[in-house]
């Protein structure tokens, strides 16, 4: 005769499948005060993570820049989630599990809608901005490789005496208009006219505007590099002189007669940096309306945080992106926008 044997996997009734071992989680889950006595520390640490995230902008500057530094890494914070839910699930801790829902949560609120591709057809200008890096082993190279990108206007900073005119002739073709103030300069197929530096505050020419006629309107155009910012042990994230110069910057364009405002450059800060709220509180980023991903452009190498911009007023991005690695240390960006 034969003799059928139970597997083990139900709950003494002869079932099996998913039913009974969720009635017997659901019992444990009741009973065993275990789950939730472990991982409190886990649990807090992870309330913590969120209220970061949450609160980010009530961390103070006054010491060491640190809510600056805070927020020009802030999409960072989420990697810290995986890392406290496989720490919980080590734990078996129920309380843990639960807790780190929270700063997942928070994440996905503040930066979910970057993840999703918002890129469209269209659009009626394309503009393109690289901070080349004054050390460059190859300009020529670089040149070539940003006016591959299309666009018809195309900002780059970070601009040497000795490397100025390698890019005037690489570029001469493709943009018959041209303007460089200090260490910025703007190339245009499209006319350009009243141009001039644009004072931040540092004492020689890192910002300029100029109108761009294109066929389909005037278009204001301000190309920038913000100071630059360090971190350091003694004094934390230093950006005094960024600060002042955004704010510069924020004023210069808050007074531009134009209503159709672009604006291209290596703002050493991200679009979270309070530091620059004088700039983006009236100015919208392609990359967060119209980009896909966090387009992040420095170190290029293995980009961390999207300090290059480029940000518009008066028109629609349509679309937003990040093109190939040159000889610089910075990614350089590109956006269409509908004028």
């Amino acid at each position: 005769m034969a003799q059928a044997y139970s597997s083990g996997d139900g709950d003494g009734s002869g079932q099996s499948g998913p039913g009974p071992r969720i009635r017997r989680l659901g019992r444990r889950l009741r009973h065993d005060r275990g789950l939730w006595r472990r991982g409190i520390v886990l649990a807090v640490l992870a309330v913590l993570l969120a209220l970061v995230m949450l609160l980010h902008a009530q961390i103070p500057n006054t010491i060491g820049n640190l809510g600056s530094l805070t927020e020009t890494f802030l999409p960072w914070l989420g990697v810290f989630i995986p890392v406290l839910l496989v720490l919980a699930l080590v734990r078996k801790s129920a309380t843990a599990l639960v807790a780190v829902l929270v700063p997942a949560i928070v994440w996905l609120n503040v930066f979910g809608g970057l993840l999703t591709d918002k890129q469209s057809g269209g659009g009626d200008l394309t503009v393109a901005t690289h901070n080349v890096n004054a050390d460059n082993p190859d300009p020529t190279g670089t040149a070539k490789d940003v006016a591959a990108s299309g666009a018809q206007v195309l900002a780059l900073e970070e601009l040497t005496t000795e490397a100025l005119p390698t890019y005037e002739k690489a570029l001469a073709s493709a943009y018959p208009y041209h303007s460089v103030q200090g260490t910025v300069g703007l190339w245009s197929k499209y006319p350009l006219s009243n141009t001039r530096s644009v004072d931040i505050k540092l004492g020689w020419t890192r910002a300029m505007r100029s109108t761009v006629a294109t066929p389909e309107g005037n278009v204001a155009v301000y190309v920038a590099h913000m100071p630059s910012v360090r971190v350091k042990l003694d004094s934390g994230f230093t950006a005094s002189q960024r600060d002042k110069s955004a704010n510069a910057l924020g004023e210069a364009i808050a007074d531009e007669p134009l209503g159709k405002v672009v604006l291209l450059g290596d703002l050493n800060g991200t679009m979270n940096d309070r530091a620059l709220n004088a700039v983006t509180s009236q100015m919208r980023s392609t990359q967060g309306a119209a980009g896909s991903g966090f387009g992040f452009s420095w170190p290029a190498a293995f980009p961390m945080a999207r300090i290059d911009q480029i940000m518009v007023r008066g028109v629609e991005p349509v679309s937003s992106w990040s093109l190939p690695e040159t000889g610089s240390d910075h990614l350089p960006i590109a956006a269409r926008v509908s004028l």
